[in-house]
């Protein structure tokens, strides 16, 4: 794609890492142009490609294809020393290495971060962990969701704890490692030290710092957040509602939009109600509130209200399938779902060891037969 930008064009990234948040990871740094080596085990590989139903024609999982785009396969086995002199003459030449190894697999084979990044200035080293200090319990996302206190305020406020539908424990950790990537590589040559260079990004850690205002809500108040269901604990009318025909949500985010709100369902008598004239007001009023717009908008089609509420300037949308959602997006069956500039699909997800004669033979130059 000689015309597209690519920010990234000639950084290198081994990738060491499987399943979710380290794939993703890698998988937007190679979106950003980044040539990222994908090492997996030999017969295996990621395990994530035998997480199916359902397979593509080819036997790919769905979803191995989601996240591993943009990538070349090599199998090694850490235990051969061929195989273990591939793996750290590429590190020795990467510009990143992204690992979620448990402390300790690496570097009983001879593969040791410090030692490489003293003798790599320019190296960076990013290592995924499901919880700090290193006691080895593995982070699969339902457990983080769990233990972070996602599940905690997710579902019906009297129902059982309940996991988001998306792994996005993962994708958060995942997110916040190519972010952390970016901003090292952006300060390399500044007299960093090998340690500085060492990024660790813990998945229980992200996934509580992404509770947010919820947590925020705690620290100040000292109260236990509850579940809320489709509301809001701090925003109210902000939240699914039945109309007609389907459902839909109403966001409403300041006292403006409120008023503009009450226009949209023709209910001035709401607009004029001292209780509700303020969030704070509202929040106080929930319940009332909440059921005397539930009772409006079951009067009229979901289509009907969202054309008044975007006339009105008020946030709304209906509840939609995934596959309808799927319809405002590139996306393809193989690639997934394609970034937006200046991200880009250049390589379509690997088969295991796709790529491993070439990389064995060639290193990173293995791009320069495939780009």
């Amino acid at each position: 794609m000689p015309d597209t930008y690519h920010p990234l064009a000639g950084v290198k990234v081994l990738d060491l890492t499987r399943v979710l948040a380290g794939p993703l990871c890698t998988m937007v740094l190679g979106d950003l142009g980044a040539r990222v080596i994908k090492v997996e085990r030999p017969g295996l590989g990621d395990e994530t490609r035998g997480w199916g139903p359902p397979f593509d024609p080819d036997g790919q999982s769905a979803y191995y294809l989601s996240i591993n785009r943009n990538k070349l396969s090599v199998a090694l086995d850490l235990d051969a020393e061929e195989d273990r002199r591939v793996l750290l003459s590429l590190a020795e030449t990467a510009d990143v290495v992204v690992e979620n190894f448990r402390i300790g697999t690496l570097e009983r084979r001879g593969v040791h971060a410090i030692a490489l990044l003293e003798r790599r200035p320019d190296l960076v080293w990013c290592r995924l962990t499901g919880f700090s200090g290193g006691d080895g319990r593995l982070g699969y996302d339902a457990v983080i969701q769990a233990e972070s206190g996602w599940m905690a305020i997710t579902g019906p406020p009297d129902g059982e704890p309940m996991k988001i539908g998306v792994a996005l424990a993962d994708v958060c950790a995942g997110k916040d490692a190519a972010i952390a990537i970016l901003a090292s590589l952006a300060s390399r040559g500044r007299g960093s030290r090998p340690s500085d260079r060492l990024v660790t990004i813990v998945l229980a850690h992200s996934a509580t710092a992404a509770l947010v205002n919820v947590a925020q809500n705690a620290l100040v108040s000292g109260r236990e957040p509850v579940r809320w269901g489709n509301a809001h604990p701090n925003l109210v009318p902000y939240q699914l509602f039945q109309t007609a025909d389907r459902p839909m949500v109403i966001a409403v985010g300041n006292d403006a939009q409120w008023l503009a709100c009450c226009r949209a369902l023709e209910r001035p008598d709401l607009a004029e109600d001292v209780r509700y004239l303020a969030n704070a007001g509202r929040v106080e009023h929930r319940a009332a509130l909440v059921r005397t717009m539930g009772e409006t908008l079951q009067t009229r089609p979901a289509a009907e209200w969202l054309e008044r509420l975007a006339g009105r300037g008020v946030p709304a949308g209906v509840v939609r399938r995934v596959s309808e959602a799927l319809g405002d997006v590139e996306a393809d069956a193989r690639t997934g779902i394609a970034p937006l500039p200046p991200g880009s699909v250049r390589l379509p997800p690997p088969r295991l060891d796709e790529h491993g004669a070439l990389v064995r033979e060639r290193g990173w130059a293995a791009f320069d037969r495939l780009l």
